[in-house]
């Protein structure tokens, strides 16, 4: 791994009970013990959630945390053999400026400064401002998916995402402006081998998402290599379907 991001503390690996409250879930760890972890993912986690799902947390020195442990990767089996996901949705834009900083994003490369979490358009604040004193300015988006419903075959959103079409739209605007926008999709999950849009899951976000290309949004979708010891970075670049 290049430079893979590191986990907090060394993971600890458990069933999941229940994952319920959009944020919290209940584990049984391998030890026996039953702990509630934070689940930092407002999606709907279709096909992540089922009880006796393989899982890793890590664990959280922090005294004002109320929730010691984080809710990190799981395991699945779509019929292609185990995978490894991660659902935490705090990672990926880490992951990704991880990766262009690294030369491991060829599209993104050349550019002489990184900023992340940079306000523009109505109210919003890109991911990522890549800038060059001799190139337009470059808005990327970042966007976590780990929809998988076919084997080998990704999908966003996992549900409707006003929030994710309004990004399109901003993004759309930022190439009218005469800069360059990218949204980059990034895969927390090691068997994608295709990328595609969940339209039956939000038709809106779909129908936005076509004006934006149209207008000259890139779109880029990457998987990730996943490890509950070395961390998560980005594997390769992946087609869209």
């Amino acid at each position: 791994m290049f430079a893979a991001m590191k986990f907090p503390s060394p993971l600890v690996r458990g069933t999941l009970l229940q994952r319920y409250k959009r944020f919290m879930a209940d584990v049984k760890l391998d030890s026996g013990e039953t702990v509630t972890a934070h689940c930092a993912n407002p999606g709907s986690m279709l096909g992540l959630k089922d009880p006796g799902t393989r899982v890793w947390l890590s664990r959280s020195d922090n005294p004002k945390r109320k929730l010691k442990f984080s809710w990190e990767l799981l395991q699945v089996d779509l019929g292609a053999g185990p995978a490894l996901v991660g659902i935490n949705t705090s990672h990926p834009n880490t992951i990704v400026t991880d990766a262009i900083n690294a030369g491991a994003v060829s599209e993104l490369l050349g550019y002489e400064n990184l900023r992340r979490e940079v306000k523009y358009g109505q109210n919003s604040r890109i991911d990522i401002l890549l800038e060059d004193p001799n190139k337009p300015l470059c808005y990327v988006e970042v966007k976590n998916v780990h929809l998988m419903r076919e084997a080998g075959y990704a999908e966003f959103p996992d549900s409707v995402t006003a929030r994710g079409a309004k990004h399109l739209g901003e993004l759309a605007n930022m190439v009218s402006e005469g800069s360059r926008a990218v949204m980059f999709y990034l895969i927390q999950r090691d068997d994608a081998q295709r990328f595609g849009l969940a339209e039956d899951m939000d038709p809106y976000y779909a129908e936005c998402f076509r004006t934006a290309t149209r207008a000259g949004v890139e779109v880029l979708a990457y998987s990730c290599k996943l490890d509950p010891v070395e961390g998560i970075e980005i594997d390769g670049k992946i087609p869209l379907v």
